[in-house]
């Protein structure tokens, strides 16, 4: 795939940009090595100096990055601005908060007595170099959620974005120029897919991280498995939206349309099986589908826009090939199915309610990446968890109840890595991030993601020995 900035509202190549060769991934591999070398030994102090610089910057940077995004890859312009805004809240957020996240634990004196400890302690460590594979759908908030933690932990981080977003991840590295990191703490590599495996297996990166495809985790999984190196991994998702008689079914309906729709439908955590018990199914589906046919579809740019281009040509193939598979094995579309009149440039496609769905289907076991939503009726809470978790992801889940038996239930039996009740899944700076089954594994964000790319050290000090 070309490293390009293609206009996902027109099909319009914008810019072509020259893949880094052999000699040049060399100078920013040696050059990461030395940062770290320099990096790991700054305080906290120092490390939030840098950040809450790079939010400053960023903030004042807003309107012309969220136009990059809105170009490169299609995101609403009023999405874009609001992905800068949440990267600086994330930024502060670390800043302020990682030297408590990260300060030394001490057990208690009585606990480690009998190992012969005068005292110990735990101390996190930073790992280095962490390369971080990621994707377009997020190009700056993806980034920051990793950068933002690492940085601050005293890691420094290679950065191999997706080829579509090249301006976004170029733009990310002369930021935390411009913020006084010193050379080679942050950079990007403009490469291919191919070049991961020989950077993975390179000595001088320590950990990978990866947002993106399955097909991606496994690839990246499996060779840092074979160099035993630690990895995160956030891949897809097919997250159940149950609607229980108790809820409040309006309010429900209308975060429906939202949780399916941000970003065009192109994110992970977007529910994408709407799972309505049947005394309520009826007036949902009435108010679901009214609200995806009210959305206004076009160009990313004008600022009345909810839905935008998908990303890509091919994205948008693929999402046609699940629905027509579907339709042709029996589903309806209740809106939507089609690519949408009077957009003939471009990578659109119309908000999506497909009905009638069974396991036969492609789209029932596959993620949907689009604004397509596949809609499911329940006779019980049972049953709705035994649809919800029929599935090989697990990233996020949503409940909609009023009833305190059904929310405990969901709780404990949802196989997910976040449970939202009467509320849509959205990730934040202090809640932990992440999936389970084929939706990846370990965590980012909060505690928990600022300590997966450190050494988690114990220190055991020995009573001294009295002169003689």
């Amino acid at each position: 795939m070309p490293i390009a900035t293609v206009n996902p509202a027109t099909g319009e190549t914008l810019r072509t940009f020259e893949e880094m060769d052999r000699e040049q991934i060399e100078r920013r591999l040696t050059a990461a090595r030395a940062a770290f070398r320099q990096h790991r030994t700054t305080g906290f102090g120092e490390r939030a100096r840098m950040l809450l610089h790079a939010a400053e910057l960023l903030e004042a940077d807003n309107a012309d990055i969220a136009e990059i995004i809105t170009t490169e890859m299609g995101k609403p312009i009023g999405a874009a601005r609001a992905e800068a805004a949440k990267c600086v809240k994330a930024m502060r957020w670390y800043a302020h908060n990682a030297a408590d996240l990260l300060a030394d634990e001490h057990p208690a004196p009585d606990d480690v007595a009998d190992s012969g400890a005068e005292h110990a302690r735990v101390v996190y460590r930073p790992l280095g170099v962490v390369l971080a594979v990621m994707p377009w759908n997020f190009p700056l908030w993806q980034v920051v959620r990793f950068a933002a933690p690492a940085l601050m932990a005293g890691n420094v981080g290679l950065l191999k974005h997706a080829s579509n977003v090249p301006q976004t991840a170029l733009y990310l590295e002369e930021l935390f120029r411009r913020a006084g990191y010193p050379k080679g703490c942050f950079q990007t590599l403009l490469v291919g897919s191919d070049a991961v495996e020989s950077l993975l297996r390179d000595e001088r990166v320590d950990a990978a991280t990866l947002t993106g495809s399955e097909p991606a985790g496994r690839a990246v999984a499996s060779v840092a498995g074979d160099e035993v190196k630690k990895t995160v991994l956030e891949l897809g998702g097919s997250d159940p939206y149950v609607v229980m008689p108790s809820a409040d079914v309006a309010r429900a309906a209308a975060t429906a349309v939202t949780a399916r729709t941000q970003n065009t439908g192109q994110s992970c955590i977007a529910a994408k099986r709407f799972i309505v018990h049947s005394d309520v199914y009826d007036d949902f589906t009435r108010r679901f589908v009214e609200g995806m046919t009210a959305l206004r579809v076009g160009d990313p740019k004008d600022e009345d826009t909810e839905v935008g281009p998908l990303a890509s040509e091919r994205g948008r193939s693929d999402l046609e090939e699940l629905v027509d598979d579907a339709l042709g094995l029996g589903a309806t579309a209740l809106c939507g199915g089609r690519r949408p009149d009077g957009l003939d440039r471009g990578w659109y496609y119309a908000p999506t309610v497909l009905t009638g769905i069974t396991d036969r289907m492609r789209i029932h076991r596959e993620e949907a990446f689009g604004p397509v939503a596949s809609l499911y009726r329940a006779d019980s809470l049972d049953e709705a968890l035994e649809l919800a978790n029929d599935t090989s992801f697990g990233l996020s889940s949503n409940l909609w109840t009023r009833n305190e038996e059904d929310s405990r239930r969901f709780v404990r039996d949802i196989n997910a890595g976040g449970v939202y009740v009467n509320g849509m899944t959205a990730s934040h700076p202090a809640l932990p991030f992440g999936g389970v089954k084929r939706s990846g594994y370990g965590r980012e964000l909060a505690g928990h993601g600022i300590r997966e790319f450190c050494n988690t050290t114990t220190v055991w000090f020995g009573a001294q020995a009295e002169a003689g």
